[in-house]
């Protein structure tokens, strides 16, 4: 079933099915509005997120990615993120970053939390190789969340050339990565 909920991202990504994302939105959107009644919000702000989570997959499915994540996994991580956005902003609730359901749970078999920690020091390794102008947009992209018209507009640069220093900087950090060309101890 995995696969076709990635299947139904891939098809709004690639040619915005709106019939793949109803059924996206069918089964996904009662869960995360459960999740987020779970989380202590109320029912109008879960709706209100819920809305926020969906309209997101709409727009972004195509930065999901079926190699690191299940659709429900990204989805889920959207809501908390966006919930924690909120809280954030409405100061007259405190956020409490102990929080037992806004830590993520770790149920990762200790051999994959070994790989994917491995993995992240060739990440930051290879990272640390780009040039400035590269890793600042890589920065803004992936760790702000900044769209690239986002970043073009912060940086006063051409969309185009964000999107192609992007573009060189994963290709370089793929090559770094392939190669094995980066001491993880870095």
């Amino acid at each position: 079933m995995q696969d076709e909920w990635a299947d139904l991202i891939a098809a709004v990504a690639e040619r915005r099915d709106r019939s793949a994302f109803t059924r996206l939105f069918d089964h996904f959107a009662p869960r995360i509005n459960g999740y987020l009644l779970r989380l202590g919000a109320d029912s109008a702000l879960a709706d209100e997120l819920t809305q926020e989570v969906m309209v997101t997959l709409w727009r972004k499915a195509e930065q999901f990615d079926r190699s690191k994540s299940s659709v429900g996994t990204w989805l889920y991580r959207i809501a908390r993120n966006r919930r924690i956005d909120m809280l954030r902003r409405d100061r007259s609730e405190p956020l409490d970053t102990d929080e037992a359901e806004l830590v993520p749970s770790d149920d990762t078999a200790a051999d994959d939390a070994l790989d994917s920690m491995q993995r992240e020091d060739r990440v930051r390794a290879a990272m640390k190789t780009l040039p400035p102008e590269q890793l600042a947009l890589i920065r803004l992209a992936f760790f702000e969340n900044l769209s690239h018209s986002d970043i073009a507009d912060k940086l006063r640069l051409p969309l185009g050339t964000v999107k192609s220093r992007i573009r060189l900087a994963f290709t370089r950090l793929r090559r770094q990565l392939e190669a094995g060309g980066v001491d993880a101890a870095v």
